[in-house]
């Protein structure tokens, strides 16, 4: 087969394939993330110091005519912006290959604590750090996305400045 024709069979055949696939999900609209609690997270002492860590808890429900049996997640932790800008500076990523609506229209609570955060030297407790000057407040973005699909953003949560010991 000439080169010309073998990409004719490519086009084709693609073409055919991709409604095979079925129509896509709406996540923006078909998806909805439930807050279940917030805060920074006890995360104990490292190299000495004391250290916290964001901690998001959080559900997803689905609308019942909504065909999915599960989604992959990326939570995209940001700084809230500084007073007098609107940028929100990345500051880390927490990817979840598949949550899995088994509940029937929701998920089991999913927790996504991050491994970074902030430390401070003892005699500095955990709440002191929650009022230094330099804390800087996050926000989780939650993106969803079925197979290959594009990421969508369908959520936002603030972590409270709350420490959680639990």
């Amino acid at each position: 087969m000439r080169a010309p024709t073998r990409f004719l069979a490519l086009v084709l055949a693609s073409g055919v394939l991709v409604p095979a696939c079925g129509p896509a999900v709406d996540l923006k609209k078909n998806l909805e993330v439930e807050t279940v609690s917030t805060g920074w997270f006890d995360a104990g002492i490292v190299d000495g110091k004391n250290k916290i860590v964001p901690s998001v808890t959080f559900k997803l429900r689905k609308k019942p005519e909504a065909d999915l049996s599960g989604v992959a997640l990326n939570i995209a932790f940001r700084y809230v912006p500084e007073p007098g800008t609107t940028v929100e500076e990345p500051w880390e990523d927490f990817y979840v290959q598949r949550a899995e609506f088994k509940n029937g229209n929701e998920t089991d609570p999913l927790v996504v604590r991050l491994p970074n955060g902030y430390t401070g030297d003892p005699p500095q407790s955990r709440a002191e750090m929650l009022k230094n000057s330099h804390f800087r407040d996050v926000r989780a973005h939650i993106f969803a996305r079925v197979t290959s699909a594009q990421w969508v953003e369908i959520g936002a949560i603030d972590v409270q400045r709350l420490l959680i010991v639990h």
